[in-house]
């Protein structure tokens, strides 16, 4: 039996609802000068946003657009706070249903997953491919090739109408993703909307089912645009890299970055989400410790420090732990 949202289009522009995602959204971020301006008008703003949705009016605003490198560049989309107050309004109404749409092995942006979750399903699967160690392992690895920027708007849009019969929510939805314009007429998702991290997934979605559904991968896991397929069958995971191909090009109009694809044994050792993986340990990626000291030689706050103490535990790195516990003792003493 197909299922459908049954949410209505009034449960994510009621008032209720966009007070409640005003108080998630205003987390963290009560020192902005954009967020106070919106807060002192704030109830005639919500309203003013809920007669705008209710009578089909609203427009999203433009995008303030700024550079990070992390660990590579990146361009940020930042919304109004009045359209990211109206993503957190949808995301709280979608996230839950689309969800327990997804796979077990899709670790991305969800509740009780993430990267630490990921590194564990990896390090579980490795044991049993490798039956504790005792056969040889072998990790297909692949990344997708600019995937916000690649995501095709339409087929984004038809994948919510198969779940989603309001005709209403569908309308919102479409504000939402053909506010965005990458340079590429019908493509891209802005990195830095709420709701892009769910579409995100919706879309992947599609191709997880592929993967686990057609192509059989019993050993599958994928963390935004990073997937892993691990076997025992090297000569299995090298057929299965053309159908892959086929189906993201030909269903998500999206292409495998060519110099990411490798398939190699995990005691080799498999970079994966930051680790490099070995049968009985995994240790931080060289660059990845070039970046966490070159960031701390110019904030040496005792937090910063702290935050990596608590990335390093997920791993074999008992030496690095050392050395940073010594850089937030030095920073601790400076600043009292």
């Amino acid at each position: 039996m197909k299922t459908v949202l049954a949410h209505k289009f009034e449960d994510i522009i009621s008032i209720e609802n966009l007070l409640e995602a005003w108080r998630e959204f205003i987390k963290g971020k009560r020192g902005k000068r954009d967020v106070q301006e919106f807060q002192l008008n704030l109830m005639s703003n919500i309203l003013d946003l809920h007669h705008d949705l209710a009578n089909h009016t609203h427009k999203h605003g433009g995008y303030q657009t700024f550079r990070i490198n992390d660990p590579k560049p990146r361009s940020i989309h930042k919304a109004t706070v009045r359209d990211r107050l109206l993503h957190h309004a949808i995301y709280r109404v979608l996230y839950p249903f689309f969800d327990r749409t997804f796979i077990s092995d899709s670790f991305s942006c969800r509740n009780a997953k993430g990267t630490h979750g990921a590194l564990d399903r990896f390090r579980d699967f490795t044991y049993r491919v490798s039956k504790n160690n005792t056969k040889t392992c072998w990790v297909l690895k692949c990344d997708i090739k600019k995937f916000f920027a690649s995501i095709d708007q339409k087929t984004l849009l038809d994948i919510l109408k198969f779940y989603i019969p309001n005709t209403d929510i569908i309308w919102l939805l479409g504000e939402v993703i053909h506010s965005f314009n990458s340079g590429n007429p019908g493509f891209g998702l802005p990195l830095g909307n709420l709701t892009s991290q769910l579409f995100a997934n919706i879309y992947m979605n599609e191709f997880d089912k592929f993967v686990k559904h057609e192509l059989k991968a019993k050993f599958y896991i994928r963390y935004a645009d990073d997937f892993v397929i691990l076997s025992d069958n090297k000569i299995w995971l090298g057929s299965i890299i053309e159908p892959i191909k086929d189906f993201l090009k030909e269903r998500l109009s999206l292409k495998l970055h060519p110099d990411k694809v490798f398939i190699k044994t995990i005691a080799s050792g498999i970079d994966f989400l930051g680790w490099v993986h070995f049968p009985n340990h995994r240790v931080l990626r060289t660059t990845t410790k070039r970046r966490m000291f070159a960031r701390l030689s110019k904030d040496n706050r005792p937090q910063v420090a702290s935050s990596y103490l608590g990335l390093v535990q997920h791993g074999n790195a008992h030496k690095l732990k050392e050395k940073l516990e010594s850089q937030a003792l030095k920073s601790f003493a400076v600043q009292y």
